[in-house]
């Protein structure tokens, strides 16, 4: 068997030249997400850096990673023991945990901030990211919810800049939506699709659009369910009954909503209405930003259009 580059090279030998093999990698953000992306990363032969600036994050992204592979591990070689164990071994042993960003990015080819949704926070890690990462060194973002483009505002490399969004949880979700700005080159492009399929992931690309291909499609829907509710069309209850049984979907948009955060929601569609304010879409719903003010955020509350109880 080729190892991991070998085959990203001859993947791509037939239509590119492909300089920007990926082997170092590091993940900023210590969270659920960067903890599952420095884990699939780790898991497919990639050596990681998971940075963050709280020790105690760190310590707890390092127990979650250790038991997330361990079962991956047992689930993949249930009747070898060995195998299991070389597999949580060799994956934990590529992962190292740092608490300097600048630090981190002087060897890597490839960087993956995960940190919290916020526009200028993230502008402020790329702009001092640029002057210590070298210059082959590709940047993405896994936002969600934020433009590229502005993200990468303040960066000296918009030609080797995108998003690689990832969903949660990051070790079971198989899609990556790769995305690409004007400035994005294709060899810059063509590498982040290698890593993401490299990394087991089914890929798809996408240009800078607000909230890339599926929170576009997902965000206005869950919204449009909330606004049923509100109107006093249907319960919760039909709602998403009619959407399981009716569409085939595995959860209602209204249990989604719950799942996801009803905060959430609505912080991602006031930034997009504020930035475009004449899409019906992007509109807010009155419902659940008077539930999010009442601490009705759902699941992690223990109520939101349903209500839950922790053991």
């Amino acid at each position: 068997m080729l190892p991991l580059t070998g085959l990203i090279r001859r993947h791509f030998s037939n239509t590119s030249v492909l300089n920007n093999v990926i082997e170092n990698v590091t993940v900023i953000g210590g969270g659920l997400m960067g903890s599952g992306i420095a884990q699939v990363s780790a898991q497919s032969g990639h050596n990681v850096l998971l940075v963050d600036v709280s020790p105690e994050i760190l310590k707890n992204s390092e127990s979650a990673i250790a038991k997330s592979v361990a079962r991956v591990a047992k689930k993949l070689h249930k009747d070898d023991e060995n195998a299991a164990n070389k597999l949580k071994e060799e994956t934990l042993s590529r992962i190292k945990y740092v608490t300097d960003p600048l630090k981190s990015v002087e060897s890597s080819d490839l960087v993956v901030e995960a940190i919290i949704e916020n526009l200028e926070l993230k502008q402020k890690l790329f702009k001092s990211l640029d002057e210590a990462a070298p210059k082959k060194t590709i940047f993405a973002s896994n936002t969600s919810s934020l433009s590229i483009a502005e993200i990468a505002s303040t960066s000296n490399r918009k030609d080797r800049f995108g998003g690689l969004h990832f969903f949660s949880p990051v070790p079971v979700m198989r899609l990556l939506e790769v995305v690409r700005i004007p400035e994005t080159t294709e060899e810059t492009f063509q590498s982040m699709m290698a890593w993401g399929k490299a990394i087991g992931k089914t890929c798809i690309a996408c240009k800078d659009t607000p909230g890339f291909v599926v929170n576009r499609l997902l965000v206005p829907y869950v919204s449009e369910a909330v606004r049923m509710l509100e109107r006093g069309d249907a319960s919760a209850e039909d709602i998403d009954t009619a959407m399981k049984l009716g569409a085939g979907l595995p959860m209602g948009p209204l249990e989604l909503a719950d799942f996801t955060g009803l905060d959430i929601g609505v912080f991602v569609l006031e930034g997009w209405h504020k930035k475009y304010p004449d899409n019906p879409l992007f509109k807010p719903v009155e419902l659940q930003k008077r539930m999010v003010k009442e601490g009705k955020l759902g699941r992690k509350s223990g109520e939101g259009f349903y209500k839950y109880t922790t053991k």
